[in-house]
């Protein structure tokens, strides 16, 4: 390479939404990039941690054919640098000698010029990269243009030991290429960790990351750009696609960033609902549906799940159903109208009596005296997700449930009824989050979202006690502990995993925190039949919490 000495070095940074398994999209994106960078003076244009593959890649690592196609996109891309345009960054996994690495490759003058490889290999929460990748060698700078540039790739930065072996070397700067989920506070973790990191190395350092929804998680790139002394440099959006332009300049005192843009980073209640939004996005599309449907019931949850679905995908692609029952109130029937009216979505109405008379009296030679009980309720809920689930199949609509965090926790949904459906937004929102969320999309519109602005959910769908309304005066209070107790309890019990005693110990009622406990534990096979949905809380059901089905364990009898 060029050993010319060099005062400034342009750097874009390619923050984008990559599709896992779509090389050829992803391919395509990175040439459409390139192409903006070289057009807005960039030199080097940097991708994100396994950008050709998509992140994370889960077990189609282990094909032997995808791994072919990575390397076969690699080198495609390495020849268009032979157009004397920018050179390139950008991760992909790469089978060497029989081991597959997460790599990072440097391109240039139409060739793979340097190959960097990913040490510290994260195998926690929603990780599992020890499962197919082996780690790389210790990690040396690489050469570009005469400037030495150190990549550690994503979880190689949280720790400060990789970074040692940079200290003896000339590096002048730290590319970090990441694909680092959002939970709620990440932005701020991410900074504090990274600024370390920086102080600690006396270099300045990019920290680019991915955008995007993938299953169950949410990419919120959110990117940024430090300078030497730790400093904010530049900052890029939250939740969406950008391609920025850095300048990495050599002064007095060694090389550096020049300020680019600063972007705010959003409040918390933000932040989830755009991940939400997001989410249920590319979960639609990138699965290829046209559109959704959302049963309506008049109450929180289903309001708040439809205003994501607008904000998402616009009111066209949504269609919302009200399927009532003789328990269903004039209060919801009025509620659910004005809300999908507001929204300016298709809206139907399609009694269910119909279909319950008819299922019971399938069953009359078995129950002659009718069905009671709980049976009975959950009737109703099944007579809904099936009607959810044909409509699905007939318009070609991806059914969107609504239950919440809270429900999913102990159990207060219906296996095959309202829990039907491909995909949940609040999956991971516990319930007095769902209020917080209405009454913030009530008084703000998401910068990406596709819906009205102004108040979209009535006020007295936020004002009433919640129910799911299968019997007569029915509220959720009957069965469960008052929704703010419930949501403390289940927080400590979930996503800090504190124990029974510990929490009767600190003041909380015995009978209380042993029922929330039981009901966790109960309602385990509940959660692994339900829809998948976005990630937004730092313990999700799913790829983060993973509790055996069949479990004699029981912690509220240990008192």
């Amino acid at each position: 390479m060029c050993a010319t000495r060099l005062s400034e070095l342009s750097i874009a940074l390619a923050q984008l939404n990559p599709t896992v398994g779509d090389l050829t999209g992803n391919l395509a994106k990175a040439r459409a990039a390139r192409s903006e960078a070289a057009a807005r003076g960039a030199e080097l244009v940097m991708f994100t941690e396994l950008f050709l593959s998509g992140y994370p890649p889960e077990d189609l690592l282990l094909k032997p054919a995808f791994q072919a196609e990575c390397k076969q996109a690699l080198a495609s891309l390495a020849s268009d640098t032979g157009d004397g345009g920018p050179s390139v960054l950008i991760g992909l996994p790469y089978e060497e000698g029989g081991r597959l690495y997460n790599a990072y490759a440097h391109l240039a003058e139409g060739r793979i010029v340097n190959l960097c490889f990913k040490v510290d290999l994260p195998n926690y929460g929603v990780f599992d990269e020890r499962r197919v990748f082996v780690p790389g060698p210790t990690p040396a700078p690489i050469l570009h243009r005469g400037i030495e540039i150190g990549i550690p790739i994503c979880e190689d930065i949280w720790g400060p030991s990789l970074l040692s072996c940079f200290r003896n070397t000339n590096v002048s700067v730290l590319l970090v290429p990441n694909a680092s989920p959002y939970w709620r506070n990440k932005v701020r973790e991410r900074l504090e960790i990274v600024a370390e990191r920086v102080r600690d190395a006396g270099v300045p350092l990019v920290y680019l990351n991915q955008v995007g929804g993938q299953d169950e998680l949410v990419f919120d790139g959110a990117s940024f750009a430090l300078k030497a002394n730790g400093d904010l440099a530049a900052s890029l959006p939250a939740f969406t696609d950008a391609l920025e332009v850095l300048r990495l300049r050599r002064g007095d005192s060694g090389w550096d960033l020049v300020d680019g843009p600063h972007h705010p980073t959003l409040p918390d209640d933000e932040a989830d609902y755009c991940a939400c939004m997001l989410g249920l996005r590319d979960y639609v599309e990138k699965n290829g549906f046209n559109s959704v449907i959302v049963s309506f019931s008049g109450g929180v949850d289903s309001a708040l799940c439809g205003a994501i679905a607008v904000d998402a995908l616009g009111a066209s692609r949504v269609h919302c159903v009200m399927f009532p029952f003789r328990y269903t109130s004039q209060a919801s029937l009025e509620d659910a109208k004005t809300c999908a009216s507001t929204l300016g979505v298709r809206y139907d109405i399609v009694p269910i009596a119909p279909a319950i008379e008819g299922l019971a009296a399938t069953l009359s030679s078995v129950f002659p005296q009718g069905l009671s009980g709980i049976a009975a309720e959950n009737i109703q809920s099944r007579a809904r997700g099936t009607l959810m689930m044909t409509l699905s199949n007939a318009l070609g609509s991806l059914v969107v449930t609504t239950g919440n965090k809270s429900e999913l926790s102990v159990g207060y949904a219906t296996l095959y009824g309202d829990m039907n459906g491909g995909f949940n937004p609040i999956k991971d929102v516990y319930k007095t989050e769902v209020y917080r969320l209405c009454a913030l999309r009530n008084r703000w519109r998401p910068p990406s979202g596709k819906g009205p602005a102004g108040p979209v959910i009535p006020s007295r769908i936020l004002t009433k006690p919640p129910s799911a309304e299968l019997r007569e005066g029915q509220t959720d209070q009957d069965s469960l502990p008052p929704y703010d107790l419930l949501d403390r309890i289940l927080d400590a019990l979930v996503e800090r995993d504190r124990g029974v005693a510990g929490l009767i110990a600190e003041g909380y009622d015995a009978d209380t925190v042993c029922k929330v406990a039981r009901l966790l534990r109960l309602a385990e096979f509940k959660r692994r039949q339900a829809a998948p949905g976005p990630k937004v809380t730092s313990r999700n059901f799913g790829r983060d919490r993973r509790y055996p089905v069949t479990n004699a364990f029981r912690e509220e009898d240990c008192r």
